[in-house]
């Protein structure tokens, strides 16, 4: 049965990654994407494909974003919360109040009102696969990285309640936890990062890499694997797990 798919947070990365394999399994795919560029190009590249310019953060977008997609795709089934943002980097005492109400409402507000909208037409018809991006950070935790982290840990917790409340409806919900994303914003971190502190990116890439049980960044084709996978006929059973694609992040730095 194909479903009807929406991703946040779709136009670019791991989210379009998503996007076009759900497309290409046959699915009905709508994309939001706060980005004009990113999303454009990827409805460009992908004929069939519709989307919502949208920020999640803000609940009356995310309302238009569902008008939208019930208009191009129908009820969605599928519900992909992927968007994320990484707040602010400084000292629990240094962080700006709005910095964090920002990363609070995008990373996690926005997928309660993704979410409010998507499931009552889930619970009708008894059938519903929402899937949260978390991180591996909530593991390791991350000193200077508070508003980030605390979303997370939100997301999670946000993640088993809605498994718990809409499992009777044949609701399932789960969360991914990725790793280190061989993706542009994470080469564009460890080039700051080596540029700071004067050493070559491989050498910075090597320093997070040996907190990594498996020596290894993540593709966004492996993380959309296990995604496709939760929204497959063999995870029927699958609701309410907190899931790590990181080649077990042990700590970072």
């Amino acid at each position: 049965m194909a479903e009807a798919v929406v991703i946040t947070g779709g136009g670019n990365s791991v989210g379009r990654e998503m996007a076009e394999r759900f497309l290409a399994r046959g699915d009905r795919v709508h994309i939001c994407d706060v980005d004009v560029g990113f999303l454009a190009a990827t409805l460009a590249a992908n004929p069939g494909m519709s989307g919502t310019q949208a920020d999640v953060g803000d609940a009356s977008a995310v309302a238009r974003l569902f008008d939208d997609a019930r208009r191009h795709i129908g009820e969605p089934t599928v519900l992909v919360n992927n968007v994320g943002i990484g707040g602010p980097r400084a000292a629990m005492e240094d962080v700006a109040i709005d910095e964090w109400d920002r990363t609070i409402r995008v990373n996690l507000s926005g997928m309660f009102y993704c979410i409010r909208e998507a499931v009552p037409a889930m619970k009708r018809a008894e059938h519903g696969i929402i899937v949260n991006f978390s991180t591996g950070s909530t593991r390791t935790r991350l000193p200077l990285r508070a508003p980030y982290v605390a979303s997370k840990a939100g997301v999670e917790g946000l993640t088993l309640n809605a498994a718990r409340e809409l499992g009777p409806h044949n609701v399932r919900c789960n969360a991914i936890l990725p790793g280190m994303i061989n993706n542009e914003r994470m080469r564009g971190i460890i080039k700051r990062n080596a540029d700071a502190a004067g050493k070559t990116e491989k050498a910075v890439e090597d320093d997070y890499l040996q907190y990594i049980s498996m020596r290894t960044k993540i593709e966004p084709s492996e993380i959309a694997d296990m995604v496709l996978f939760l929204a497959s006929p063999g995870a029927r059973k699958v609701t309410g797990e907190l899931i790590s694609v990181s080649g077990n992040i042990e700590w970072e730095i």
